[in-house]
Parts: structure tokens; sequence; C-alpha cells
């Protein structure tokens, strides 16, 4: 039987091309996520018994990029309920290696049982205070412990100059290979939150501190076949691979 899996992956490319550019489908795409947020879509999702306030798209193509990349270390800003680093964990227990660093301004009792109580906790190193703190990056620096593949995911406090701030600082962590995640991209195409009023919206958000960051670093570009292929996504264009050393 002939091995077929090199042009299936050609295929898989070759569509997430044509997904990217299918413009009236990525206003449906869009149209959809809108109304779905107005449910709290994002809200309703659980990784192994801990809730996971993400996308389920968005968690397939991590675990995609991880299984890939086989980073040694994740650090991820923005713990909330913890199901994130837990799903984190849960891959590089797979993987046979590796921590996972949660970083968050408030680090609540229950979230922190939750996550200390887990199975998974053995690959877990949390870290309190805000993410953009001298000592809170040289804390997250010295637990990666000379970790030569580091990913990273930012997605607390999602005004722009908090995340470009983040972007600047977290980027230094990443490796050559490895991807940058900057979640919440979408709040540049979403109406303005009247529901859960948030300081972020269009024009201030996660997307428009990545374009910015982009126009001063070219240690990073959008992954086109990650970015591409996805639809039902909170990050639209939030994937960036590490292209330099």
């Amino acid at each position: 039987m002939t091995d077929d899996r090199a042009e299936f992956a050609r295929e898989q490319r070759l569509a997430s091309s044509r997904i990217a550019a299918d413009k009236t489908l990525q206003k449906v795409a869009l149209e959809a996520m809108a109304a779905a947020d107005r449910h709290d879509y994002s809200y309703v999702w659980e990784w192994l018994g801990v809730p996971i306030i993400q996308v389920p798209t968005d968690i397939v193509v991590l675990q995609e990029i991880i299984w890939q990349t086989r980073p040694q270390a994740v650090v991820e800003t923005g713990v909330a309920r913890g199901g994130s680093v837990i799903f984190f964990a849960s891959m590089l227990e797979l993987l046979g290696r590796g921590r996972v660093i949660g970083v968050d301004i408030d680090i609540r009792p229950h979230n922190r049982h939750a996550i200390e109580g887990h199975p998974l906790s053995k690959r877990v190193s949390l870290v309190e205070g805000s993410s953009v703190a001298p000592e809170v990056v040289e804390s997250v620096t010295a637990l990666l412990d000379g970790a030569e593949r580091v990913m990273v995911v930012l997605d607390s406090d999602h005004t722009h100059d908090h995340v470009l701030s983040e972007l600047r600082l977290y980027s230094k962590l990443v490796t050559a290979g490895q991807f940058l995640v900057v979640a919440d991209t979408i709040v540049e195409d979403l109406p303005r939150q009247t529901r859960r009023p948030r300081p972020w919206g269009p024009g201030e958000n996660p997307k428009t501190a990545v374009d910015e960051f982009l126009r001063e670093s070219d240690r990073f570009e959008p992954d086109p076949y990650y970015n591409g292929k996805l639809l039902m996504t909170s990050s639209p264009g939030g994937y960036l691979r590490c292209i330099g050393p």
C-alpha cells in the first residue's frame, strides 16, 4: 500500500490556504463567533475536570503546535480557573518532560486549590503578581531552569499597552522555532462589550498590540498554516512562530 502521509500533509496545507483566502467563509465564522460570545461560548468547556476558558478549535491547534514543536517549558500569563495550565501540563506529561509556569495577578484560593490538587500539578508552577512586574519576569525566567525550547501564551489583561509590554518582555523567552501565542485578538472584530464591560475593545486590544509588536520585531511572524485554518477562534492572527535566534 502506498504511503500517502506526505501527500495528505500537503493537502492539509493547501486546505488551510483555501480557508484563509475564503473571505465569505471568514465573515460567516466571525459572525458565528460574535453570536456565540453572547452566550459565553468560551466559558462552557473543561479540560480534565478544570474549567478552560478557550474555544475548542484553539485547544486543538495548541495541541498540534505542542506535539510538533515539543517545548520543554510553557509560560502562560493569565491563569483564570486553571484549565489552560492543566491542558499544557497534560501535553507535557505526554511528551515525558517539561514544566508549565502560570502567571496571574490574582490566583484565587479555590482556583489554586483546583490546580495544586490536580494529578498533573507536578508539572505546574504558579507565580502570583503582575505579569509585567520585573520581579515576576525574573521569577519566571528562573523557573525556566535553562529550558532549550520555550513557548509563551499571553492571555491576561487584554489592553493594548499591557499586551504590548508582555510581548516585549516575554518574547525574549521564546526560543527559535517555538510559538508566541497572543489570545483574544478577536476583540478587534467584536462589538464593544456591554454585558461584560472591559477596559479593552476595538482599537485597544491584543490585536492592536500584536500589530505594533510585529512592526518592531523581526524574530516573529504569524504562522500561515495555523492561523489560516482556524475559523472559530478567539485568536485570529495570534499564533506567532519565532523565526530568529
